[in-house]
């Protein structure tokens, strides 16, 4: 079985006892260590006092909102965020993710289902902090350059910063440019299979991704959509 440092930190922000009690308990048996926050206010204060390396985070808390806590992490850190949350509109996910989060589990869940989420963000975040030994792993179109080695994006020769999921997708478009990426490819590729949640996730990621990389994001020429299958990367000259 996978089994973490037991330095990685883990902050849970969950207001409902007894749930809060079983996703430590679960993640501790995992090897994690985990701070508990019941309320908005206590997961800031707790979050600057001991940065962690992953954040669970309810949007349905007492007090700060879990969108607040989520918009004022974000601006803080670039620290992993895995949204729980009983709200399962798309507008509630879609507005989770928009502000930042990488990832949101809906309730009810098994535990199972959260410790995978959790496990697969931390190994995404930990692999993107990692150089390759082939530093030279280039791959250029157009204005767009990745370096995969050393996970660096220059667009028009500035450097712009991507979050490790922007990074893959645009890395496994890229590595595929002129050719169709489908949905399910994609989700495989950087989610991990199995995916549990919704495409939303993805195409929430890929907006952002377009924001980044594009000249206009609501006219986007590099990365287009294929209705109905997926995305494709368009070379560049």
């Amino acid at each position: 079985m996978y089994r973490p440092e037991a330095s990685v930190s883990i902050l849970l922000v969950e207001d409902e006892e007894t749930l809060a009690e079983s996703i430590k308990y679960n993640l501790v048996r995992e090897g994690y260590s985990v701070t508990l926050a019941t309320d908005g206010h206590e997961a800031l204060a707790r979050a600057r006092e001991n940065v962690p390396e992953l954040v669970i985070l309810d949007l349905m808390l007492p007090g700060v909102g879990g969108l607040d806590i989520l918009r004022r992490l974000r601006a803080e850190s670039s620290v992993p965020i895995v949204i729980v949350t009983a709200k399962d509109t798309e507008a509630d996910k879609v507005a989770g993710l928009e502000l930042g989060a990488d990832d949101y589990v809906t309730k009810p869940f098994s535990m199972r289902e959260l410790v995978s989420r959790v496990r697969a963000n931390l190994r995404r975040v930990q692999d993107w902090g990692v150089e390759e030994p082939d530093s030279d792993d280039l791959i250029v179109s157009g204005e767009i350059a990745m370096d995969v080695g050393r996970h660096e994006v220059r667009v028009a020769g500035h450097a712009v910063e991507l979050r490790p999921k922007e990074f893959e997708l645009l890395e496994s478009l890229m590595r595929r440019r002129g050719r169709l990426v489908t949905r399910e490819l994609l989700l495989d590729e950087v989610w991990g299979s199995p995916f549990f949640g919704d495409s939303k996730t993805l195409d929430v990621h890929i907006r952002r991704l377009r924001m980044k990389v594009e000249r206009d994001p609501t006219h986007p020429e590099r990365i287009v959509t294929i209705r109905g299958l997926g995305y494709k990367f368009v070379d560049g000259q």
